[in-house]
């Protein structure tokens, strides 16, 4: 019996959109289908990312830098890649982060003004060959997003609305330059319907790929 293929699906959005449940979601119905599968988040998933997240989203003694926010991030994102995301794709798992790549190029390029090559350039350095085959970007209103979030909020969820529909602008982009993988779904649905888009998608793309 041949090794099933491996996978790699992102979840992306604003704060807010739902994206940490669906997810979780998403994790429960493939190990109840009993498929290896392991879920993650960035920053963090790591003792180091864990430290990394702490310092770059809560620390509000230092004026961290656009450049510097990246840098983080993505030193976070280098250790769980090579701990956890590579060895866990070589073995046929399928892999599921609550954030990675596009969160950066949307936060640090869109939202904090950095050159999108820039922030590529640094990312593929860190990824060290690893690409998402499938993200999914839960798409809500900052009206929305508004509501949902949280009273205590870190460093990116306290900026201001003007930021915030940057991030959006920049999802949506993204989106609409690679459809090939991304899959945009209206955040503001009844959450079991969000659920059932995501896995009757995810379900047909692993039968796909293990044809």
């Amino acid at each position: 019996m041949n090794k099933p293929a491996s996978f790699f699906i992102t979840f992306e959005g604003l704060d807010g959109c739902g994206k940490t449940l669906q997810s979780k979601r998403l994790h429960e119905y493939l190990k109840s289908a009993d498929r290896k599968v392991l879920l993650l988040h960035e920053p963090g998933s790591t003792p180091l990312g864990e430290e990394i997240s702490r310092l770059v989203k809560w620390h509000n003694t230092t004026d961290l830098s656009p450049i510097t926010e990246l840098f983080l991030f993505n030193a976070s994102r280098a250790q769980l890649v090579q701990d956890t995301i590579k060895p866990a794709l070589a073995e046929g798992s399928i892999v599921i982060v609550d954030r990675f790549t596009d969160s950066t190029l949307v936060y640090q390029g869109y939202g904090r003004g950095l050159d999108l090559e820039l922030i590529r350039q640094v990312n593929d350095i860190a990824l060290q060959g690893c690409q998402a085959d499938l993200s999914i970007l839960l798409d809500i209103p900052l009206e929305v997003a508004n509501l949902r979030r949280k009273k205590t909020s870190d460093r990116f969820e306290s900026e201001k609305s003007a930021f915030h529909r940057k991030l959006r602008a920049g999802y949506l982009e993204l989106a609409e330059n690679e459809p090939e993988r991304w899959m945009v779904i209206d955040g503001t649905l009844e959450v079991d319907i969000i659920t059932s888009i995501i896995t009757e998608k995810v379900t047909l793309l692993l039968e796909t790929t293990e044809e």
